[in-house]
């Protein structure tokens, strides 16, 4: 019976005896580290001043340390050295969302935002649930201290070359605000929507919704735009800069900014008055009649229609003499005539708005007798 039971038992499958091997193995992997829930630190923080206040901008983290995805709004800790001091906590309730762009304006307390040029740093900082976190952004810098004068009586004019801006020029300032820059900032308030099919490489590309032109300090309270299109509305608004260095670090120290300026780019203005008319007579030949041939340079404006023609005898009236619609070409070939008469000729160019040039120089001619 003993052999037999042996035998038994060798002759169980090899799939069953494999089977019970790995049933009573059932050791458990590696054991993992538990997460610590830390968002990743913030990696592009920037400070700007604008008088007196501090503006803060910086893109949340989408992923905690493990590389895991953050989920809920995440609070932010912000701080502020002056020189060398320890940071101090800016005072504020700040929650964003993971990838988020974050902001803060802070207005200085009168202590910072008075006496002379010095630094001031700031860090962002992303506790968890614990109020652990992975460590202090990178550090973004901006000036303490008085800031320059605002920029007062800013104005804007329309004209064909931009737009016209003034103000009120600043007298000599004490240093370190001498010389200060005056920066414009302007915004696009009519931006186009974006079209649902391309119009060809020609096409003009986007307009910006904003950008700023840094004007010299002697430019004496004048400043012109000329990358504006007609028929969009502008606003615009000025401050003064000064570069200023504290230790070995040479930054910017913006006044406020100005009231803005609203101005409406209308095109109401005539294109340029054709110049280099010519004419020639041609004299009766077997196949053509006598005519007088007239040229001109050529406008490039953008917006250009075409041009008319106009015609008189000594001291007659103007009459239009070319056809209703505009000329393409800076030509035109005149057949109506009489042998032997003195013609003058003057042409204006007019745009796709209706507006027409004055009348250029006159050129005259006398019709060729048979």
């Amino acid at each position: 019976m003993r052999t037999g039971n042996k035998r038994g038992w060798a002759a169980l499958p090899a799939t069953l005896a494999i089977g019970l091997t790995l049933a009573g193995c059932g050791t458990p992997g590696a054991p993992m580290p538990p997460t610590l829930h830390l968002p990743d630190p913030v990696t592009n923080l920037s400070a700007s001043r604008a008088g007196n206040q501090v503006s803060l901008a910086w893109t949340m983290p989408r992923r905690n340390t493990d590389k895991l995805l953050l989920k809920g709004n995440l609070p932010v800790r912000v701080c502020r050295k002056v020189g060398e001091e320890p940071c101090a906590p800016v005072p504020a309730n700040l929650l964003f969302a993971p990838g988020a762009s974050g902001a803060l304006t802070e207005t200085l307390p009168p202590a910072l935002a008075a006496g002379a040029p010095r630094l001031l740093t700031y860090f962002v900082e992303l506790p968890n649930r614990k109020g652990r976190s992975a460590g202090q952004s990178n550090a973004a810098v901006a000036l303490a201290g008085e800031a320059p004068a605002p920029v007062v009586s800013l104005s804007a004019e329309v004209r064909k070359d931009g737009v016209v801006l003034r103000w009120t020029p600043d007298s000599p300032a004490a240093p370190p605000f001498s010389p200060a820059a005056i920066r414009l900032h302007r915004k696009l308030l009519t931006p186009q929507p974006e079209p649902k099919s391309k119009q060809g490489i020609l096409a003009p590309p986007p307009e910006p919704l904003e950008r700023t032109l840094l004007v010299d300090p002697g430019a004496a309270g004048r400043a012109l735009d000329k990358e504006i299109r007609f028929g969009e509305t502008y606003e615009y608004r000025a401050q003064r800069v000064a570069r200023i260095t504290v230790g070995s670090r040479t930054l910017e120290l913006a006044g406020p900014l100005s009231a803005p300026v609203r101005v409406e780019a209308l095109d109401v203005f005539p294109p340029a008055v054709p110049a280099g008319l010519a004419a020639v007579a041609t004299a009766a030949t077997a196949g053509s009649e006598a005519a007088i041939d007239l040229s001109w340079q050529l406008d490039t404006e953008p917006d250009l229609a075409g041009y008319i023609v106009y015609r008189r005898e000594a001291a007659g009236s103007w009459q239009r003499i070319s056809p209703a619609q505009p000329l393409v070409g800076p030509g035109f070939h005149d057949a109506r005539i009489q042998p032997g008469h003195t013609y003058r000729y003057a042409v204006t160019a007019i745009d796709q708005g209706g507006h027409e040039s004055a009348r250029s120089a006159e050129a005259e001619e006398t019709a060729p007798s048979p």
